[in-house]
This record gives structure tokens, C-alpha cells and sequence, in this order.
């Protein structure tokens, strides 16, 4: 696909058995990388990809992530591709950025791994108007904003040029090539890709979804995490709780309020916290359903407590998520007043919630506490 555009991609193989490692190494000849095939950034800092020196190497390595789990995704097949002489990396990207609303290029000459969280300052935003699609003069001055001169120069701005028109013509809300790699010989590769389509425009994208079946299938799969809020959101009409997505960290959150829970999650990213998931809740789901969403939660390995925190409501009623966390907790074998970091929703029905709330020693915090004040109460583990 890249390469019919006229963008390198390494030598490689994709693979489902570990038997057949060793022959696809064998093919490819020299140094490999294996790399799980999993629909989540980082997986290098997640163990799901491995360097070998040889065919032998390339299997063991296959062996290992074949059958096993990263981030909860099951590695079903491995990429072996060539490992490339790398003279150079960088990050380049294509976007939208709502805030400008204007498509951007980002470009940085740190690539590599988490470039956006590790070097933020190093990366220089180039907007262009997708009503006219840029002269590939645009790219070479992209190109020459990173100190490139010569050939190495105009190599990378056929490669930014022929980024964006792809960006554009696929109708993609981002196309990622993080890390672009220059190898001894001068050459440009697209070592690793990001590419996320706007679902809207699918109908006009019939022929390029029908190159990318895997991808598509790998993009859609959740982990058994997700899966199991699914199963709890759909197994009761009653209120929206089942939108759950693992973020890592050691904080369960159960939140709520559409843009409220996006405050929510920015506020305990502000007070230096880990949020263990994102989370929304609303329109009065049930207290089953708050309750086997609060064990979900609290049930990942990594997970030591549950903040609950909403706006306002009118539309859910307090004593009933106070109910459903309660009884979760309870279930678990755990105390609520260990369990239960903080729990701010006011609104309808409060004053139930929170003699419910008092009864098992958890402290109650009121319309008067802001969402800020409420997070920064919360206390370090």
C-alpha cells in the first residue's frame, strides 16, 4: 500500500506459527526484528519486539510472542522484517488539529519511542490547508527546517510529500511513521506505521479497507478487559456504563459526564496520578451494573483504588451508584473505606447517596468541592 506510493517499506514477512520463523528469516537473510502484531502504540517499551541476529534467533524470539498477550491484545502473528543499517531516525506525521482546524505535518528529529510524551519541545507543527494540497516545495522546506542539505534533503521531502497527498486521498485522521529511518546508504524507510481512518468516510475507502483485511480485524479486537465492560453494558438496558479503556496506571476511575469525565481524567493527569482506565457513566445505569463495573475495575492486577467523580447530575441518581460501588467493593472482600479513594457525585438523590456512603466510613464530597480540590485529595500510594 505505502510502497504502491512510492514510500519504502523494509523486507518482511508475516507470520502465524513459530515454525514458520525461521525459513521466513531465512529468506529475508542477515539481522531481523520480529515485531508483534497488536493494535497498540509502544510495543517495543512492552516487549513485543525482538532483534536477531539469525534465522535460529528469529524463531526463539517468534516462539516467545506467539500465544502470549501485550496490553491484554493476544499476538496471533508476527511481522520478520530486514533490520536496517540506521544512520538516522525521525518522527513525521500527518494530522488534524481541531484546535487550528487545519490538517498539520509534525516533524521532529528524535524519533523513536513515546517521541510525543519524551521530547514535546522537539517537535516543530507545519499547518496546510487540505482545500489545495501543498507543492512538494512545502515538504523540502519541512525537510530543511531539520538541518537536512543534498540528497539526504530530497529524499525526505518526496517521502513528506507523498505522506500528505496519501493523508488526504485516504481520508485519515492520522498517518504515523514513527520511527522514518536513514540508513549508511542514504536511504529512507518507513520503519514503523500508524494510520487511523475516518469512519465516516469509509464508503469512499471501500478498495484500500479491502487491502488491509488483517489490520482492520487486529484495529477492531478489544481486550479481554474491554470486552467484558461491553458484556456488562449490554447485558442491562439501564444507563451507559461500558465504555472502558485501560490506560496502565494504579487509580480505577469511574466517571462520568461526557466532557466532564474528559476534565476528569486531564485533572488527575495534572495532580501527577495513574489512571488506570478511562471511564463514562451516566443516564442511571442500574446498581448491577455499577457494581460489576467497579469489580471489573478494581480486579486489574495493578489497580490499589477507585475514584469516583462526576459533575453534577440530574439524569443519574446518586444512592444508586453509591449502591453499586458499595456492593462491588464488598464482593471483592475489601474494605470500602481502603478501596474507595474519593467519591464525588452531587446531584439527585445526594442526600440517600451519602448516608449510604457514611454507614461504611467513605467520605463524601459535595457540589461545594471543585474537581480539582476533589483529585487533590486524593493520596498518593
Amino acid at each position: 500500500m505505502l510502497t504502491a506510493r512510492g514510500i519504502a517499506i523494509p523486507p518482511g514477512l508475516t507470520i502465524t506459527r513459530p515454525s514458520e520463523a525461521e525459513p521466513a528469516a531465512a529468506s529475508i537473510g542477515g539481522a531481523v526484528v520480529v515485531k508483534a502484531q497488536v493494535p497498540i502504540g509502544g510495543r517495543m517499551k512492552a516487549g513485543g519486539i525482538r532483534f536477531a541476529q539469525s534465522p535460529q534467533e528469529a524463531a526463539a524470539a517468534a516462539g516467545d510472542l506467539l500465544g502470549t498477550a501485550i496490553r491484554g491484545f493476544p499476538v496471533d502473528a508476527v511481522l520478520i522484517e530486514t533490520k536496517l543499517d540506521v544512520a538516522a531516525e525521525v518522527f513525521v506525521a500527518v494530522t488534524y488539529d481541531s484546535a487550528a482546524r487545519s490538517a498539520v505535518v509534525l516533524v521532529s528529529l528524535a524519533g523513536g519511542i513515546e517521541i510525543e510524551a519524551s521530547q514535546p519541545g522537539h517537535i516543530t507543527t507545519w499547518p496546510f490547508s487540505m482545500l489545495n494540497s501543498p507543492s512538494e516545495y512545502f515538504s523540502r522546506e519541512i525537510a530543511a527546517s531539520l538541518g537536512l542539505t543534498g540528497p539526504t534533503l530530497m529524499g525526505l521531502a518526496r517521502l513528506i510529500d507523498r505522506l500528505i497527498r496519501c493523508f488526504t486521498q485516504w481520508d485519515a485522521l492520522l498517518l504515523e511513521l514513527n520511527p522514518i529511518i536513514l540508513d549508511k546508504q542514504g536511504r529512507w524507510w518507513a520503519a514503523d506505521v500508524h494510520l487511523e481512518l475516518d469512519d465516516d468516510a469509509a464508503f469512499r475507502q471501500k478498495s484500500l479497507l479491502a487491502l488491509l483485511p488483517r489490520s482492520v480485524q487486529t484495529a477492531q479486537r478489544r481486550s479481554d478487559f474491554e470486552q467484558r465492560a461491553v458484556e456488562i453494558d449490554s447485558a442491562d438496558h439501564r444507563g451507559v456504563a461500558g465504555r472502558l479503556v485501560p490506560l496502565g496506571g494504579s487509580l480505577g476511575l469511574l466517571i462520568g459526564g461526557g466532557g466532564a469525565s474528559l476534565t476528569v481524567l486531564d485533572a488527575v493527569l495534572d495532580a501527577g496520578l495513574e489512571p488506570a482506565n478511562y471511564c463514562e457513566i451516566g443516564g442511571n445505569p442500574s446498581v448491577w451494573k455499577i457494581k460489576e463495573l467497579t469489580k471489573l475495575i478494581l480486579s486489574q492486577p495493578q489497580v490499589t483504588r477507585l475514584a469516583v467523580i462526576m459533575n453534577v447530575v440530574s439524569n443519574t441518581r446518586v444512592d444508586l451508584v453509591a449502591r453499586g460501588v458499595i456492593k462491588g467493593v464488598l464482593e471483592l472482600g475489601r474494605d470500602p473505606r481502603e478501596a474507595i479513594a474519593v467519591f464525588r457525585i452531587p446531584g439527585s438523590w445526594e442526600d440517600e447517596g451519602q448516608a449510604i456512603l457514611r454507614h461504611y466510613g467513605v467520605p463524601y464530597f459535595g457540589r461545594e468541592t471543585s474537581i480539582d480540590q476533589v483529585v487533590r485529595a486524593i493520596k498518593p500510594n
